[in-house]
């Protein structure tokens, strides 16, 4: 999402604001990558180079591959690419190629389409290093071929070029007909490809004052992971990084998360507010492990919220709750939140909230905080979360939510059923089913079903396929993914299975084998809260590198 132009079509008036965004996708990390693939690998130097010392110091976001064919190469090494690729695509042209991508900024501009429309593009500034090991006339040949044919290919068949020689290298720029320019300078081995003039300016200059780089600052060098050297990529989101995105991100959740202009709006605002408020850096890690592959996200939080999240945010040790016995054998995705008190936890999160937005954006999200967990039958989440144990599983059966369950460990069954929506009333006479005694809401769209000591509470099919699940036995217990899933300590783990990513994929690197074959990848998730912040950790068959990848075959 960082790499993309995005643009973002808004409603004039006080009220409507966002209408849609639409996401342009031209992942410079893919499409250098696919560029490089033609160098020529002879007489190659495979001496590492620091990219992190060729990256412009004003880099606020920063992405780096020391190997690129080792990266491309372990998300096709699982079973899924195999079965559906016709072939194993060969990267050993990219043996040693290292790859830095460096967003230094984001542009805005606006364009008016109507009285009532305008378009706003969110473009970033980035500059590409590529140390690919080769002779300097083959450098220079990959930036008048291949280079000048995806430039072409990305700003038009008539963007005019302009080569030139410096005293240290070979400069190229590129003129669209609509204005936009993008600019290469070749130096040795090394490619500096990208459309931020200035920052391209002082990496080359013999001025050691322009020529600071990201590795000279503090912040980046405390960020730096252990086994920087054997990890697949690397990624990193400085302060001004995450301050400078925030925006687009409120934005993008915004539009994902509700079709009503109104809460559009109030996402769009508060979301910005809270990442930069309580948000210091962002560090993203990729290796390869038995599993598949690991993304690691390390996000360092303030100080006064991490004194917090550590004493309210805690996990329980009791893992003995049996609730993925309700789980069907197949679902979309299902999340299982492992916390010491649900209520202090959520009350925690709600505090952090309010206090990191404005006065009255606070205000009002504690006003109507008790109607978020409306999506799944929850009137009062105070109230519910009070009347309940650690364990909360909730799952969905497809990707928009719509049918979606939750599965708790109930305490105080009177005040439980208080906390439901009115729309399902417990003063009738239940329908037992299942060994459940089944509440309906009048449409029959929404039921809450108590069995044993649980409550499944949510849309209707969804809450009888899981008491269907747990009489036959036929659940996500007998599956070889729910170890994985049942043995974590983590204060959240998700497991979901993706339905569409890997067909994708192999339509960048490789050709299908069968073009009516599908297959579906898993992934599980494990988030931590820790003396500094949160780590995430996800391990999939393709990973973020896989999704960077996807979006290319738009």
């Amino acid at each position: 999402m960082l790499f993309q132009n995005v643009k973002i079509r808004k409603r004039c008036g006080k009220v409507r604001f966002f209408v849609w965004v639409e996401v342009t996708p031209k992942t410079i990390f893919c499409l250098c990558a696919i560029i490089f693939s033609l160098a020529l690998n002879a007489c190659r130097n495979s001496q590492k180079v620091d990219l992190r010392r060729l990256t412009p110091a004003g880099t606020i976001v920063y992405l780096e591959t020391n190997n690129l064919a080792k990266t491309l190469a372990a998300i096709t090494e699982n079973q899924a690419f195999r079965e559906l690729a016709d072939q194993t695509p060969d990267f050993s042209a990219l043996e040693n190629v290292q790859l830095a991508i460096a967003v230094t900024g984001f542009e805005t501009s606006e364009n008016q389409v109507s009285d009532e429309n305008s378009v706003i593009n969110f473009t970033p500034r980035f500059v590409a290093v590529a140390e690919t090991h080769a002779w300097q006339w083959q450098t220079v040949a990959l930036a008048e071929n291949q280079l000048d044919n995806f430039v072409r290919e990305t700003y038009g068949a008539d963007a005019a070029l302009e080569k030139s020689d410096k005293p240290n290298g070979k400069f190229f720029a590129w003129t669209a007909k609509d204005g936009r320019k993008v600019f290469a300078f070749v130096a040795g081995s090394q490619i500096y490809f990208g459309n931020d003039l200035a920052a391209i300016e002082k990496r080359i200059s013999d001025n050691p004052t322009d020529n600071q780089s990201l590795a000279d600052g503090e912040s980046f060098s405390r960020a730096d992971p252990e086994n920087s050297a054997t990890n697949l990529a690397f990624g990193y989101v400085s302060s001004i990084g995450i301050a400078q995105i925030a925006n687009l991100a409120g934005v993008s959740v915004a539009v994902e998360t509700t079709e009503e202009s109104n809460g559009r709006s109030f996402i769009a605002r508060i979301l910005p507010q809270i990442l930069q408020n309580t948000t210091q850096e962002i560090v993203w890690t990729a290796s390869k492990t038995e599993r598949g592959i690991e993304d690691k996200f390390v996000i360092s939080l303030k100080p006064e919220v991490t004194a917090v999240t550590k004493e309210t945010l805690t996990t329980t040790a009791d893992l003995s709750a049996n609730s993925a016995e309700f789980l069907p054998a197949e679902f979309f995705s299902a999340t299982r939140y492992k916390l010491k008190s649900p209520l202090i936890a959520w009350r925690s999160l709600l505090f952090l909230t309010a206090k990191n937005t404005d006065a009255l954006s606070g205000q009002l999200l504690m006003r109507f905080s008790g109607a978020l967990l409306e999506p799944y039958g929850v009137a009062d989440a105070e109230k519910f979360l009070n009347s309940i144990d650690a364990e909360i599983v909730t799952m969905q059966f497809d990707a928009g939510g719509e049918a979606s369950a939750a599965i708790v460990t109930v305490k105080n069954v009177e005040e439980l059923k208080k906390s439901i929506v009115q729309e399902i009333v417990f003063k009738t006479a239940p329908t037992m089913q299942f060994n459940a005694a089944i509440w309906f809401s009048e449409n029959k769209q929404s039921a809450a079903a108590f069995i044993e000591n649980k409550l499944v509470l949510g849309e209707s099919s969804s809450v009888t396929k899981c008491l269907q699940a747990k009489e036959n036995g036929r659940n996500f217990t007998q599956t070889r993914n729910f170890q994985k899933f049942n043995e974590s300590r983590a204060a959240a783990v998700t497991f979901g299975r993706d339905m569409d990513s890997i067909e994708k994929i192999v339509e960048v690197l490789a050709k299908r084998n069968d073009e009516n074959r599908k297959l579906a990848t898993f992934y599980t998730t494990e988030t931590r809260f820790t003396q500094t912040g949160i780590e995430r950790k996800t391990v999939s068959d393709f990973g973020l590198i896989g999704t960077i990848l996807k979006q290319l075959s738009r």
